[in-house]
């Protein structure tokens, strides 16, 4: 068996280095090309059609059947002209990843031929299968009707030889199926509420937009080494494997010279991405051996998302031209790092202000303390929630290891701002403040932009931080589509803002106290209100967990048990206020959650049994067979005080073999009763509590056997590709 692994190896080092792919010209001159955006509207479209496209994405007002006709017919042309044949609907399904179908432009002509025809009606909605995506309950399998209609938010583009329109994806009756749609309507929500708190500041703003920035975390692996792993390709991680005697304790690959063979990848990669307007800033070593990183510049958050998962296929395509396969699971290897998703979050007025960054004035950093406090009271109250939209099966390994924030949620300001916040508690007072309280918090509000820039510094222990400008959201995977926690954020955020509203202009109108007061009297109460969720110090201590506790912060680990944050009678009000999930979406999605929850396992649990039994227990039973024909002879050949000193060693080896068989039959077999058993409970929330409580310690249980084996069995006969190959042979 050991024959597979050591070809792999062979197959990979022989391998030779693909050239670097370069353009010729610089990335602004090709920048986009691939991009159906506003200068090639201009140029292929009238002005009445670019006007009513430009609207819909700025105002968000509704593009009449007439109009669209005029902008598929210049969508086509343009496609047409750069290669296009076919074109295709592009949406996020509740699976991992994107879906879409292709069509041909072609259509019967009159002559008996064909012709290339799109119309309007094709462009703004078609009619996919829905059948086999999940809907958690809200159509039933033969029900197959869905819809796909077009954002026109979001530009289409051209992949490979295919015009791709992004696209949300609905039910026949409505219901939303997809990440886009919520995020939609939570993006929506986040704009009215912001702009409203805005104006207390600016009259001028009218609008108030979300942005992203994300960090995309990834491993690369040597396909030969990939195809001898069969847990890697068919769960993402390793399901056994002892540590490599070297892995990341010196830090060596981080920040470190990228390996030239993963530099072409990301090079071609690059330029890939910059054609299809994907604004790639950023490309590094990550902690663990063959963990890297690719990041951009920020964009408006649901184009953001469009992009980060238009990314992620780019990379696995590209990666395979490069005898690569990239690895997206969150905890692909145990005991190093695994890899995350930082979601870099802010909001931006129409006017261009950032209102997280500090302003120069007391008037705009009232503004700034007004976001950063309404944010961290939202954190507070959607602690739960948050969690629940980040916490998958996969994600599970990873949060709360050495690299990753715990499932504890916290907020980190840093302690100037934090300074700051106490300042502002102790000298906002529910009464009407003397000029001396005034001219001196005022004198504070104005150095806020001294002190961040100054003093501000990251932390990589915090789920949630405050980095100088913007929120970074550490806790999301590797594998997950941002919009699971962007809808929450956003809609959080928005629900937060509305209720600060609410309390400011009910002490204006009713008890007259004058505006700027009535800000200072309002985020005083939130300061003191979500102060257990502030903590600046190291989120992955002991100690934080049990002053989290006292703090009354909660601190789940099972996913299942996460889930059940969105059913909460609180949650369903508050994604039905803010118009972002009526309560037959939200149950839906969270089915839906739990039964991917409960699949993933039951692979892991399937692939992990074959391989145990495939794999992993004939060959410690060949080495052991060896070892007792090597006793055997030992016997016939020395003395019995000889062969009693030479066997003892091989004999003890032998039982520590037929022991860790023995465990690894013995908990390979309870495992699939268990799994049996779990199988037959109807409800899903149920099977999700039985796999996660019940089946999932047995993968552990298993894997401890195996890898102890892995140090016993003669390496020449070990199967699988060891750590010590996956990682560092390049």
């Amino acid at each position: 068996m050991a024959q597979f692994r050591f070809k792999a190896l062979e197959e990979m080092l022989n391998r030779k280095p693909d050239e670097i792919v370069r353009e010729e010209n610089l990335v602004s001159d090709y920048f986009g090309m691939l991009v159906f955006d506003k200068a090639k509207m201009k140029k292929y479209l009238s002005r009445e059609a670019y006007k009513a496209v430009t609207d819909a994405i700025e105002n968000g007002t509704t593009i009449d059947r007439k109009m669209a006709d005029q902008v598929a017919q210049g969508m086509k042309a343009w496609a047409i002209e750069n290669g296009a044949t076919h074109y295709t609907h592009w949406f996020h399904p509740l699976t991992d990843g994107t879906a879409e179908k292709h069509d041909a432009f072609i259509v019967h002509g009159t002559d008996g031929g064909v012709i290339e025809s799109f119309s309007g009606n094709l462009l703004s909605q078609q009619e996919p299968d829905a059948s086999s995506f999940p809907s958690g309950g809200i159509r039933q399998t033969f029900e197959a009707r869905g819809y796909t209609a077009w954002d026109p938010t979001s530009p289409a583009f051209i992949s490979e030889t295919t015009l791709t329109i992004p696209t949300i994806f609905i039910s026949y009756t409505g219901d939303a199926l997809d990440y886009k749609t919520p995020l939609l309507r939570a993006l929506q929500a986040v704009n009215k509420a912001a702009t409203e708190v805005c104006q207390y500041f600016d009259k001028n703003v009218t609008s108030v937009q979300a942005n992203l920035g994300w960090e995309q975390e990834y491993f690369l692996i040597d396909e030969a080494l990939f195809m001898a792993r069969p847990d890697l390709m068919l769960t993402g991680r390793t399901l056994m494997g002892h540590a490599s005697s070297k892995d990341q304790q010196l830090a060596d690959h981080y920040f470190s010279s990228i390996p030239t063979r993963a530099n072409r990848f990301m090079q071609d990669v690059e330029n890939e991405a910059y054609k299809l307007g994907i604004p790639v800033k950023t490309r590094h070593n990550e902690v663990a051996p063959n963990q890297f990183e690719f990041a951009p510049i920020y964009e408006e958050a649901n184009l953001a998302n469009d992009h980060n998962q238009l990314m992620m296929d780019i990379m696995q395509k590209i990666a395979r031209k490069h005898k690569f396969r990239i690895l997206f699971h969150e905890k692909p290897f145990a005991g190093i790092n695994g890899s995350g998703k930082h979601n870099n979050w802010s909001l931006t007025t129409n006017t261009g202000v950032n209102v997280y960054q500090p302003g120069k004035n007391p008037k705009s950093n009232l503004q700034f303390l007004t976001f950063v406090v309404n944010t961290m009271q939202a954190v507070y109250d959607g602690q739960d929630l948050l969690r629940a939209s980040i916490l998958t099966a996969s994600n599970a390994h990873r949060l709360g290891a050495n690299e990753a924030p715990p499932s504890i949620l916290s907020v980190f300001l840093g302690s100037e701002v934090s300074n700051m916040l106490d300042l502002m508690e102790e000298a906002v007072v529910d009464r009407k403040m003397t000029p001396d309280e005034k001219t001196a918090l005022k004198l504070n509000i104005g150095r806020i932009p001294e002190i961040i820039l100054d003093n501000t510094d990251r932390n990589r222990t915090s789920p949630f931080a405050f980095t100088g400008n913007r929120f970074e959201f550490r806790a999301i995977g590797s594998s997950a589509n941002n919009a699971s926690a962007l809808i929450v954020l956003n809609t959080l955020v928005a629900n937060q803002l509305q209720k600060f509203k609410v309390a400011v202009d009910k002490l204006i109108d009713n008890k007259g106290v004058k505006k700027d007061e009535a800000i200072f009297q309002v985020l005083k109460e939130l300061i003191i209100k979500s102060k257990p969720i502030r903590f600046n110090g190291d989120g992955y201590s002991e100690e934080w967990i049990k002053e989290a506790k006292k703090r009354g912060l909660s601190n789940v680990n099972s996913v299942p048990e996460a889930l059940e944050a969105y059913l909460k009678p609180d949650s369903t009000k508050l994604f039905a206020k803010q118009g972002v999930l009526n309560e037959s979406e939200l149950r839906g999605r969270v089915e839906v959650e739990y039964e991917k929850f409960v699949m993933k396992i039951q692979i892991e649990a399937r692939v992990l049994a074959d391989m145990a039994i495939n794999h992993i227990v004939p060959t410690a039973v060949e080495y052991q067979t060896m070892l007792l024909e090597n006793v055997k002879h030992l016997k016939d050949i020395f003395s019995p005080e000889e062969y009693e000193e030479m066997a003892s060693g091989r004999l003890e080896l032998i039982r520590e073999i037929g022991h860790h068989v023995s465990e690894i039959k013995a908990k390979r077999k309870a495992m699939t009763e268990t799994r049996a058993r779990a199988n037959k409970i109807e409800d899903v929330h149920q099977r999700a509590k039985v796999y996660n409580g019940e089946v999932r310690p047995f993968l552990d249980d298993i894997r401890d056997h195996i890898d102890k084996l892995e140090l016993i069995v003669d390496n020449e006969k070990w199967p699988l590709p060891k750590y010590r190959e996956l990682l560092f042979v390049r």
